[in-house]
This record gives C-alpha cells, sequence and structure tokens, in this order.
C-alpha cells in the first residue's frame, strides 16, 4: 500500500505532490534544506539556559565551522564527522556545519560508555571529533591512537582538542563544494541483533524527505481541522529527545521548515518544563511518553493550565493509551495529541497519527507519507503479520555491513521493520508487537542479546537472560535472569555493576532473579522468555 493523501496537498502541482515515490518540490539535499534557513534572519532557532540563538547568529556559525573543515582540516565530502554531545545549540551548529561541507554527520549516543564510543569510532573511521566538554574524556584515549583531531564545544582546550571558538562572518558563507543528493548524509548507530551498534547510512534524499514528512503531516492535521496549513502562532517547540535519537529529528525538521523556534532543556524536569512552557509560550511539546505522562501529571496537580500549548507529541516509544484520555480529561480538544512511527532505518516519522483520529483510535500509529509504501507480509487470519517498509526515506543500508544490509532489505527494497502490524481498511497502522528481542525503556532501545553478552561475561554467570516487562512510565524496563555457578558469592547488585562498568546506565537491568535451575528452553534451544517474565510479579523482586 503506498502512502496516500488528501489531493490538496499530494496532486498535481500541490505542494507535497510526489513523483516516482519522491516529493517533487522538496529539497534534495540537507544542505538544500539548512541554506534556505538564513531568510530567517533575526527570528530566535534556539533556546537554551538563558541563552537565545538567532537563525542568522546560527547560519554564519554552521559556515564558518564548515570553511573549518574544509580548509583548516582538509576534510571532503564523504569524510564522516562525530558529533557526540548533549542537547546544546553547539550541537546544531557542529551537525549542520558537516552538512554545509559534505561530509557525513554521526551523531553518536552521548550516554554510551567509553568501550561503546570506541566500538562506533572504529567502524566509522571520522576525520574530525566534535565534542563536548563532558564527551571528551570517553574518546580521548581513541583519538589519541588514532591521532583524529577534535573540537570541544563548551568545555577546555587539551591535547589533540581545540576549543571551539566562533567563526561567524556573515559574508563568507558556506564552502564552496557539491552535495549531491545520493550522497551519504548521516551514519546514525542503532543496536542489531547481532549485539553490536550498526550504522544506519542514509543518503541526502533520504534526510530530505525526512525533514518534509513532519510539514506533510501538519498540513494534513490542520485540514483534519478545517483551518488553512501555514497559519496560526509560530511554532515555538520543546523537544525532549535527545538530538542523536531520530525521533529529534523529526522535531527539529518541523520547526526549522517553519522558521519555528526550538527551546531545550539540559536534563529533563518536569517542573522546569511547565516553567519554560509559560515563559517561552511553547506551543508544541515533543518527547518520549515516560516525559510526556509525568508532565501532565504535575499540570494536573499544580493546576497548571498549559495555556500556550496546542500540542502534545510523542515518540520513540509506544504511547499508552492513557495520554490522551488524560490530555482529552484536563484540556478537552484545545491541546491536539500526536504520535506516530518511524525507526533510525526511516530517518524518523513516517506515520503519524493526531487530533480528532488519534482520539478515535488511540491504538494506531496512523496512516503513512505520501513517500512511503506499508506492506504487511504474511498475514495470519487477523491480518497480523511483519511491518515492511519502502520509500524515499529508508537508509541505503548500514556502513560497511552487507550482511546486515541483505538481511534486512529484500531485493526489491522493502525494508523488514521487526514490528508485527495489521492495516484496517482505511489504511490506518497498528503495531502490535515486535518481532526482534527489544526493550524500548523510555524511548532508548536495549536489544537484549548485548547486556546478555555482557552478563555472560562475569566468570560467575553460568546463564542468562534479558527481557522487558512493562513500567508505568518508562514504558518498558530492563530486567534479567540468571543461573549462577556453584558456589558463587556474587549478588545481584555486583551483577548490575558489572553490567554497568561496560554499558550505558539505561541498559543496566533495574532487577535481576536469581534462578537456581535451568532457564526455560523450546526444542531448538531459544529461552522462552514469556515464561520468565511471570517471575517478575511482586514475589520476583530482587
Amino acid at each position: 500500500m503506498a502512502g496516500v493523501g488528501d489531493g490538496r496537498l499530494t496532486g498535481e502541482g500541490a505542494p507535497f505532490a510526489v513523483e516516482g515515490g519522491v516529493y517533487v518540490g522538496g529539497p534534495r539535499t540537507l544542505r538544500e534544506f539548512v541554506e534556505v534557513t538564513w531568510a530567517f534572519g533575526e527570528r530566535v532557532f534556539l533556546v537554551a539556559d538563558g541563552r537565545r540563538v538567532t537563525y542568522r547568529e546560527f547560519f554564519d556559525a554552521a559556515c564558518g565551522l564548515a570553511r573549518r573543515f574544509v580548509g583548516e582540516y582538509g576534510l571532503r565530502p564523504g569524510d564522516r564527522a562525530v558529533v557526540a554531545m548533549r542537547n546544546l545549540p553547539e550541537w546544531h551548529v557542529a551537525f549542520w556545519a558537516a552538512q554545509l561541507a559534505g561530509l557525513v554527520a554521526v551523531p553518536m549516543n552521548a550516554w554510551w560508555t567509553e568501550d561503546e564510543f570506541a566500538y562506533a569510532l572504529d567502524d566509522c573511521a571520522p576525520g574530525v571529533l566534535l565534542v563536548d566538554g563532558e564527551r571528551v574524556e570517553r574518546v580521548r584515549g581513541w583519538a589519541k591512537r588514532n591521532g583524529v583531531p577534535g573540537i570541544v564545544f563548551e568545555g577546555e582546550a587539551e591535547e589533540g582538542f581545540v576549543a571551539y571558538v566562533v567563526d561567524d562572518d556573515p559574508f563568507l558563507g558556506p564552502p564552496a563544494v557539491d552535495v549531491l543528493p545520493e550522497q551519504d548524509a548521516t551514519i546514525i548507530y542503532t543496536s542489531g541483533t547481532t549485539g553490536r551498534p550498526k550504522g544506519a547510512v542514509a543518503t541526502h534524499l533520504a534526510q530530505a524527505g525526512a525533514a518534509m514528512n513532519p510539514r506533510y503531516f501538519a498540513a494534513a492535521a490542520a485540514l483534519a481541522r478545517g483551518e488553512v496549513p501555514g497559519t496560526g502562532p509560530a511554532i515555538v517547540s520543546l523537544t525532549t529527545f535527545p538530538f542523536f535519537h531520530v525521533a529529534a529529528f523529526t522535531s527539529f525538521y518541523a520547526v526549522m521548515a517553519a522558521g519555528g523556534t526550538l527551546v531545550m532543556m539540559r536534563k529533563w524536569d518536569a517542573g522546569l518544563a511547565l516553567d519554560l512552557i509559560a515563559r517561552e509560550g511553547v506551543t508544541h511539546y515533543a518527547g518520549v511518553p515516560t516525559t510526556a505522562l509525568q508532565l501532565l501529571e504535575l499540570a494536573r496537580r499544580t493546576g497548571d493550565p498549559l495555556e500556550s500549548l496546542t500540542l502534545l507529541s510523542t515518540g520513540g516509544a509506544a504511547a499508552p493509551p492513557g495520554i490522551v484520555a488524560g490530555l482529552t480529561e484536563g484540556y478537552g480538544e484545545r491541546i491536539q495529541p500526536r504520535n506516530g512511527y518511524g525507526l533510525t532505518e526511516t530517518c524518523g516519522g513516517v506515520m503519524a497519527n493526531a487530533g480528532a483520529e488519534y482520539r478515535a483510535h488511540p491504538g494506531s500509529v496512523g496512516r503513512p507519507s505520501p513517500v512511503t509504501e506499508v506492506r504487511v507480509d504474511g498475514p495470519d487470519a487477523d491480518g497480523v503479520g511483519e511491518l515492511w517498509l519502502r520509500g524515499q526515506c529508508l537508509i541505503r543500508g548500514y556502513w560497511r555491513n552487507e550482511e546486515a544490509t541483505r538481511a534486512a532489505f529484500t531485493e526489491d527494497g522493502w525494508f523488514r521493520t521487526g514490528d508485527l502490524a495489521v492495516v484496517d481498511e482505511d489504511g490506518r497502522v497498528s503495531v502490535v508487537d515486535r518481532i526482534t528481542d527489544m526493550v524500548i525503556r523510555g524511548g532508548e532501545n536495549v536489544y537484549c542479546v548485548e547486556v546478555e553478552g555482557v552478563l555472560h561475561e562475569h566468570p560467575d554467570v553460568v546463564d542468562a537472560a534479558v527481557l522487558g516487562v512493562p513500567h508505568p512510565l518508562l514504558g518498558e524496563e530492563v530486567v534479567a535472569v540468571v543461573r549462577l555457578r556453584a558456589g558463587a558469592d556474587t549478588d545481584v547488585e555486583r551483577l548490575r555493576a558489572h553490567v554497568g562498568a561496560r554499558l550505558a546506565a539505561f541498559k543496566v537491568p533495574a532487577r535481576i532473579l536469581v534462578r537456581e535451575g535451568e532457564l526455560p528452553r523450546n526444542p531448538t534451544g531459544k529461552v522462552l522468555k514469556r515464561e520468565l517474565r511471570e517471575g517478575f510479579g511482586d514475589a520476583g523482586r530482587s
């Protein structure tokens, strides 16, 4: 099923017309996309910790850094530039400077440990590291061993790393390099079933399509409300996703396309979020369901009217129906709910469910964008099968990993998502389960096999299984069942510390259950995790 939409938006000559599976009127590269933002001039783009950065200031700084990449560092189109920092205004300067220079931006998970960084850095072999002061200590060893220079944002210079100095000459513009639609724009790492991160490679054309999708969904939602797309107050978005997450891309693409303002937080705090919404006149909230639930709960307890808010959007994990119910109960239909579906491999959201449609069908992820094809492979009697996707926004494959690419894509370009879904007669998609053995904890993907591998490295562990169990705020939490060697003197907290020393904190099992006997398995040797989940009731807490 190909994505279709309102003819007023997708018909011939319309703003979201499609030809050959590609948006006709959209940008073809991320350089084209960001260059247009220069026209927004003195409008405020970024707000963080009292700082306000206009579009002109942002664009001039990004151009200056891009010129350094080409001139001082001698980088050329196709070279990789790693961006590893928390949500700072400089993250955008660094990322978009890479696009203006024709480099491949590699946003890395800021929560990774030194070993996790080292693996991904070895894999993508960057020509420059763009990090904040907190990340330097986790990458300095790799940088020194490999002789790769770095730039520190909000931090001190040290051996191999220079402190970032703004070059915002307004007359020089970006470097003179050719950036083509078929060239690679980003590599975003996502764990795979092998337990090792895989670099999902997106071309400029794919990311340009991803930048158009949120604009299309916003326009379609406006028409559904009987409004004219593009009217109403300017977007002021409190985006709480970490910028390395593709859900954040969907959010900031929408803001930049409209010349809106992106309000950011260094660390999630519901009270601060309420204050920012009121102080900055935030119209759009975007975050994982966990933070949205906390925000609504605090607003309910304090009687905060969320006066400026018109949209509450969640992503990164399945949204519990309670979000819609709570929003409607507290604010009627004034604040529009929105969720959707997207993956690292789709460069962000390719389906959306908003407004009245979402209230009527809270279990759905909506309909696909006009450049996204949907197929349910091998449906059962209820129409449930594996969700396959194809279209402009799909990655071209995994970085230097042909085996993983062949496993994920069919010969005719369909991507196997690993999710089980059903499509109703109106083209509405509902995701019902996951085939892949993955836990989504507060919007972060945790692949069980990776954590199991670390547990198995402990000398006292004979067997281990990692799984997800429901959690009221996080959606799921990571838990584990282990079998220890006879006479082992380790305990649960030491096992958790063992994992925490090797993996990011969000991957550490919240609970570990020590089992005396063999782990249950089927005849082929696969652990029966459904049986293990039964042990994590109140009596199963460790």
